[in-house]
Order: structure tokens, then C-alpha cells, then sequence
């Protein structure tokens, strides 16, 4: 058995879990927050047997892409504010970040 931990952006989550539900898959959801953008993001916990690995995994790949966002971002300093004037930058969000790890063992009560 595989535990696939898979972070996703906010406005993916809707979609991905529609799919993994539509395929039979189900998991536990758990509110987070991104680090470089903090904005907010959904961690899924989805047990699978070893041989639906790659299909869960293609359902995830499926529903989540990456696309472009211009964000303000801000400098890490305390300046006052109103002494810097921040100009937007291009960065890529959404799509999903995907870890499999082994489970030793799997107990359901």
C-alpha cells in the first residue's frame, strides 16, 4: 500500500477532488497555506494499493495544471510603509506537488 500526500492550490481543489472521487479514489483533505505566495493551498492523503499508483497520479496530473499570475510581492525587511513601491511579477502557480511513500501498515476501525 501507498500513501500519496498531494498539495494543490485553492482554485484546483474542487476539480481534483471531483475527479479522484469520479475514479473511485478517496482521500482526506486538509487545509494549508503555500509558503512563497501564502496563499491557500489543500493537502490530500490518498491511500492507494501499489498497482494504482500511476492511475491516481494521472488523475492529479489531469486535473491540475499551472498557469501564470502576476503577484506583488514584498520585501522581507520592516521598512515604513509607502517607501517601496512594489511591481508585479510573474510566477506560476496552481497545478500539484505529489509524494508517495510507502505504508508499513493500514488499520481501518
Amino acid at each position: 500500500m501507498k500513501l500519496v500526500i498531494t498539495v494543490v492550490h485553492d482554485r484546483d481543489k474542487n476539480r481534483i477532488t471531483e475527479a479522484l472521487l469520479r475514479n473511485g479514489f478517496q482521500f482526506t483533505k486538509i487545509a494549508s497555506t503555500g509558503g512563497f505566495l501564502r496563499e491557500g493551498n489543500v493537502t490530500l492523503l490518498i491511500g492507494v494499493e501499489s498497482k494504482d499508483v500511476d492511475k491516481v497520479i494521472d488523475v492529479i496530473g489531469e486535473s491540475c495544471k499551472t498557469r501564470e499570475q502576476f503577484v506583488n510581492v514584498l520585501p522581507p525587511d520592516a521598512a515604513p510603509v509607502g517607501t517601496f513601491m512594489p511591481s508585479p511579477v510573474k510566477v506560476l502557480v496552481g497545478g500539484a506537488v505529489c509524494f508517495v511513500l510507502d505504508v508499513e501498515r493500514f488499520e481501518r476501525f
